[in-house]
């Protein structure tokens, strides 16, 4: 067993929309520096546990610690200033804005300076590789992978020691996949961060990850590494609906 203390730790944590149990009594521990792969079929409860983990839900039942702190129901902006940021599903472009203003929106979170809040959001544009002259665009004016990347920028404005990436792989072609895994890898091992992915692009997730945990229907059916987890037969019947001979 690691002495090392888990960055995160979602204890039992159960919630329910209606009659829908969307997460029932899920655990998961993550220490720092991991690239973690969270993986299911749709509607298995991966983007609601990101949601509680980040205080877009209030779990019915559990409790979250970031660092060993009580972070459960928190607003999200203050579990973001304690150090979580995340990506979105749906890429939420300022459409009106520059890419330079978008991103330093995120580093607003740390400092009431524009020209420090300037200065980061250029370090952070330049470390996941969006050229620079595309910084001036708006956000109206710029690819779906462009987008993938100033979400990810934003989000590394706002200097995160936990990052939560949900499905930034969809909707891309398998060059940008490539590109996009390149920058991940980069941001790990420059900045320190510790990394969560929720994806259904397999080859990426499995790609980047040392250890996957696997959910169906709101609860958690494995974890391991992701050799491990391919060949689990309650992974194979999750997603293919049909036992392994």
């Amino acid at each position: 067993m690691s002495s090392v203390k888990p960055i995160l730790e979602v204890r039992n944590v159960s919630k329910r929309f209606g009659g829908v149990v969307a997460l029932d009594d899920v655990s998961v521990s993550i220490q720092p520096g991991e690239i973690v792969g969270l993986i299911g079929p749709n509607g298995s409860g991966k983007t609601t546990l990101f949601n509680c983990i980040t205080g877009v839900y209030k779990p019915d039942k559990g409790r979250i610690y970031f660092y060993n702190k009580d972070i459960t129901g928190l607003q999200p902006h203050v579990i973001a200033k304690l150090g979580i940021a995340r990506t979105w599903q749906k890429v939420r472009p300022f459409r009106n804005m520059s890419v330079l203003e978008a991103v330093a929106t995120g580093a607003l979170l740390r400092t009431n300076s524009i020209n420090t809040a300037r200065e980061i959001a250029i370090k952070s544009l330049e470390l996941v590789g969006v050229p620079r002259e595309t910084w001036g665009k708006l956000g109206s004016e710029i690819t779906l992978v462009e987008h993938k990347l100033v979400d990810l920028a934003r989000a590394i404005a706002t200097e995160p020691k936990l990052l939560l990436l949900d499905e930034i792989a969809a909707g891309l072609r398998p060059s940008e996949q490539e590109r996009l895994s390149s920058v991940i890898k980069k941001i790990h091992a420059e900045k320190g961060v510790t990394i969560i992915i929720v994806e259904h692009v397999m080859r990426f997730v499995m790609s980047l990850s040392k250890r996957i945990y696997v959910l169906h229907e709101g609860r958690l059916i494995a974890e391991g590494p992701p050799e491990e987890v391919a060949s689990n037969p309650r992974v194979i019947e999750a997603y293919l609906g049909i036992k392994p001979v």
